[in-house]
Formats: C-alpha cells, sequence, structure tokens
C-alpha cells in the first residue's frame, strides 16, 4: 500500500512503538489521527502536527466515547498497537483481578470492538488495512505474564480468523508480532531490546508490502523453533 495521503487511526500511538510509528507513517504522507491517554504525551503529539484523540480503551465505555469521536471520519487504516502489561503472577502474591480485567479488555476486547465498528466504513475505501499488533508471546508464552500472553494470543487467532474472513474483500488483515521492545511497559524488563523504531520501521515495511505478518527480530527464531518443536519454543519462553 502506497501510504500518501491514506487516513490513519493508531490507538496507543502517543508513546513506544505507536509514536514511532506514527512518525514514520506521516514522513510516508499519511494523516495519522492517534489516541491515547496521557495528557502531555498527547499534547506533545499534537505539537508535531498529530490529530489526537483522547481514550481510555480499557474497557467498554472508553472504546464506545472513541467510536462517538471518530463520527463521520473516515479511514484507510486500522492499527490496533494500544495495550497493557499487568503483574500476574502467583509467585509473587495474589494477583490484581481488576488489573487483570483491564488488560485483557484493553489487548483483546477493546481491538475486536474497533475493528467491528469500522470494517463496514473500511469496506467502502479503495484499499484498506487492519494492522493488530500481538506479540512473539502470542506463539510461545512466558511463565511470567500469563494474562498479557493469553491476550495477544487470543488477538493472534482473532486476526488470523479476520483475515481468512475478509479475504474476497479490499480489507487486508496484517499482525505485527513485535520481540521485546524499548518501551515504558517493559521498562522493568532487563531482557535485551529492541528500539522501538526498529521494531516500527518493520511494521510499515510489512504494511507499504501487504505481507499477512511481520514476524519482527528474535521473532523470526521463534518462529523456526515452533516450526520444528511448539514444545521446544513453549520451553524456551517459558522460562522467562
Amino acid at each position: 500500500m502506497d501510504l500518501k495521503d491514506k487516513a490513519v487511526l493508531l490507538t496507543g500511538g502517543s508513546t513506544g512503538i505507536g509514536r514511532e510509528l506514527a512518525r514514520l507513517m506521516k514522513q510516508k504522507g499519511a494523516k495519522v489521527t492517534l489516541t491515547g491517554r496521557n495528557k502531555e504525551r498527547m499534547a506533545a503529539m499534537q505539537e508535531e502536527g498529530f490529530e489526537v484523540i483522547e481514550a481510555d480503551l480499557s474497557n467498554a465505555k472508553g472504546v464506545d466515547a472513541l467510536i462517538a469521536d471518530i463520527g463521520e471520519r473516515e479511514f484507510d487504516i486500522l492499527i490496533n498497537n494500544a495495550g497493557q502489561l499487568v503483574d500476574h503472577d502467583f509467585r509473587k502474591g495474589l494477583p490484581d483481578s481488576d488489573a487483570a480485567d483491564d488488560c485483557i479488555y484493553a489487548n483483546l476486547s477493546a481491538p475486536i470492538r474497533l475493528t467491528t465498528a469500522l470494517v463496514p466504513m473500511l469496506g467502502h475505501r479503495p484499499e484498506a488495512v487492519i494492522v493488530n499488533v500481538t506479540s512473539g508471546l502470542a506463539i510461545a508464552p512466558a511463565a511470567r505474564q500469563p494474562v498479557y500472553c493469553a491476550t495477544k494470543a487470543g488477538l493472534r487467532a482473532y486476526s488470523l480468523t479476520l483475515r481468512e474472513q475478509l479475504k474476497d474483500t479490499n480489507i487486508h488483515v496484517i499482525e505485527a508480532l513485535p520481540p521485546v521492545v524499548d518501551t515504558q511497559m517493559n521498562a522493568d524488563n532487563l531482557m535485551s531490546k529492541m528500539p522501538a523504531a526498529e521494531c516500527a520501521a518493520q511494521i510499515m515495511d510489512a504494511i507499504e508490502s501487504g505481507a499477512d505478518e511481520a514476524n519482527i527480530g528474535q521473532v523470526r527464531l521463534l518462529r523456526w523453533a515452533y516450526s520444528l518443536s511448539p514444545a521446544l519454543a513453549r520451553r524456551i519462553t517459558l522460562r522467562f
């Protein structure tokens, strides 16, 4: 897809992967509307020339408010990038069920609800793309993050089946699977991290080339290990 003059709705676009992706798409001539929750970061992106919509996607009320704010706007690309990470480790103590619910909604329910609302409009565009940002942990989970991994695996399954449903339409579905990326969400993670700008560049390549998946960085190795032995891939990631 040629991004020049394309209208983009990008959730979670004020920081991390989303911020870098917004900047890259703007350089390509796209008109990017982004969502986020932090007022200061949103104001900074607005100063860079982006249209911004404040939105809390951790509950149905917040997603419905975003859909209402979109109104009659038309988009060519929907990027479901916003996500949350929740500490859910029984080895450390009893997890917070409310925090888990917010994570599940933000990472899985919100993309599904937003996609459902926008598919009719996307279907009337000459060409359209839906990008769902999952994770390498959607392939094989890490023990420390069971809720996060479950949501990303769910969004991966949704992306695969959505692509099949829409294969005879003008809407192409892309799944982006990042590794551990140097973002605020991973600030406490001591593992080696990919720069957010590099991750965003690989997602951009997938959009422009029309790929079905963007297996980013070390995720390519994980996919290879999974193709050889799913049990082996799980043993590798479950240690973390």
